[in-house]
């Protein structure tokens, strides 16, 4: 069964649709972060009108505020959220790993120690599904571990074995509905074990695969490595979906690799802490260079923020700790992703994907901490 219409490929790229339940997704696709339930500093009516189409929550955070029951009683997350785009829930593997000694992986599940109150709760992949139902979520993902970097060969392999048995079982707890299960392929950063946990995963058949486990504070190269590894083994009629991962040079080289949908909290995160984006690199607006700065962020993007405010404006808001410096900041970073994306997306129907692909690699100059390397996930 086909879950991605590819309409071009150049290379490894793919030009597609996924459609949910709540409209159709072209991809590539960029997913803002909106962990519980909203994406920080914004509201949908500004991701709608930036052309937002779908976001990614959490369902460990939903579930222990304000509880998945509370959600499906009020109608669902789209109801309760005010949002009528698709959904993707997370469920939560890579939080319950930052847990560290908060938590205890079992065959049968995990238990672990809420962050918020203490409360100890115990979690098996048959109630991640639950959940994540529970919450009506359009695209939700298996319970996953993901395992800390470095990690030896014996560890990586019995976690890979582990997966794949919570992969199945959580396969036959999902109900006959119109969501989309997603197996998440694992291994570490040992090729075999990727090979391993994608070709378990496969015969499992879910509605799509996902690549976890990465961006763990690992070196870029590996991770490429990594995902090279197993990229072309996957179906090619299911969505390819790199988590946590990233940056704007991340997601062009995702893309090229043959990745359809990224998620992540830099745009979000960093907008939050002054860093916007560019098309030639990432700048940080508290810097006095912008006092007297009257340009936009970008001359040629097309953002609220960008179409109404100076580099020093936004900078004064900045500095002077007003919440709408939040906002502003976000939308332009958010609306920056969503027109890469989009411009990605015109470069494939085109032909010239190869040709952006090339050209974005020589303007692309990183930014002002163009050697920061962040985990993504979060």
């Amino acid at each position: 069964m086909n879950t991605i219409h590819i309409l071009k490929e150049e290379g490894r790229a793919r030009l597609g649709i996924v459609r949910t339940q709540h409209g159709d997704i072209d991809t590539p696709v960029f997913m803002p972060v909106g962990t519980q339930g909203i994406v920080k500093a914004t509201s949908p009516r500004d991701l709608k009108e930036m052309g937002v189409r779908i976001i990614l929550a959490n369902a460990y955070h939903l579930y222990l505020r304000p509880g998945d029951a509370l959600i499906q009683e009020m109608g669902g997350i789209h109801r309760f959220a005010g949002w009528n785009g698709a959904v993707l829930t997370d469920s939560g593997g890579y939080q319950i790993f930052s847990l560290g000694v908060l938590r205890e992986i079992r065959e049968d599940g995990v238990l672990f120690q809420s962050h918020i109150d203490g409360s100890r709760h115990f979690l098996t992949p048959e109630k991640v599904i639950r959940i994540q139902e529970n919450i009506g979520a359009d695209i939700i993902m298996c319970l996953d571990e993901c395992i800390p970097y470095p990690s030896s060969y014996e560890y990586t392999k019995s976690s890979v074995g582990l997966t794949s048995r919570w992969a199945r079982r959580c396969k036959e707890a999902k109900k006959p509905d119109d969501s989309m299960l997603f197996g998440i392929v694992q291994g570490g950063f040992y090729k075999d074990l990727r090979l391993k946990s994608a070709q378990e995963l496969i015969g499992m058949d879910f509605n799509g695969y996902a690549l976890g486990g990465l961006s763990v504070g690992e070196p870029k190269s590996i991770m490429w490595e990594m995902i090279d590894t197993v990229v072309d083994v996957l179906p090619p009629n299911k969505p390819k979906y790199l988590m946590g991962v990233g940056f704007p040079e991340d997601i062009v080289e995702g893309v090229y690799r043959g990745i359809d949908m990224f998620d992540c909290v830099i745009p979000t995160r960093h907008a939050r802490n002054g860093s916007l984006f560019t098309r030639e690199g990432r700048i940080n607006i508290k810097h006095a260079r912008y006092t007297n700065d009257e340009s936009p962020i970008d001359e040629r993007c097309t953002c609220y923020t960008c179409r109404t405010f100076s580099r020093a404006y936004l900078r004064h808001l900045f500095v002077s700790h007003e919440l709408s410096s939040y906002f502003l900041n976000t939308v332009h970073n958010i609306f920056y992703y969503n027109n890469l994306l989009k411009t990605i997306r015109e470069a494939l129907q085109t032909g010239s994907f190869e040709a952006f692909y090339e050209q974005f690699k020589t303007q692309w100059k990183g930014g002002e901490t163009q050697n920061e390397y962040s985990v993504c996930n979060g």
